[in-house]
């Protein structure tokens, strides 16, 4: 199950998933993905290793800021993955 996040502005929609255990390790799958003329561009990445496991149509740049992003909101995300995501009243 995938949970929203945020949106950016370029309408980017983050969405994360729930707790997964492997091996002993804690990880979120966290997915971007802005609409396109001819579909979507879209990255993933995995925590807590950041590793992106793919990244279409983005760029470089792009992928650095979403980086950044994930290093200062990891925490977060991590609390909300292990509560069945953001509860909004």
């Amino acid at each position: 199950m995938m949970y929203p996040y945020m949106e950016l502005a370029d309408e980017t929609e983050i969405v994360h998933s729930h707790i997964i255990n492997e091996d002993g390790i804690k990880k979120v799958l966290v997915n971007f993905e802005r609409p396109t003329d001819t579909g979507f561009d879209s990255a993933r990445c995995e925590l807590p290793s950041y590793k992106w496991i793919f990244a279409e149509g983005y760029s470089d740049r792009e992928i650095a800021m979403f980086e950044q992003l994930l290093h200062s909101n990891a925490h977060l995300l991590y609390k909300y993955a292990e509560s069945g995501g953001v509860q909004i009243a």
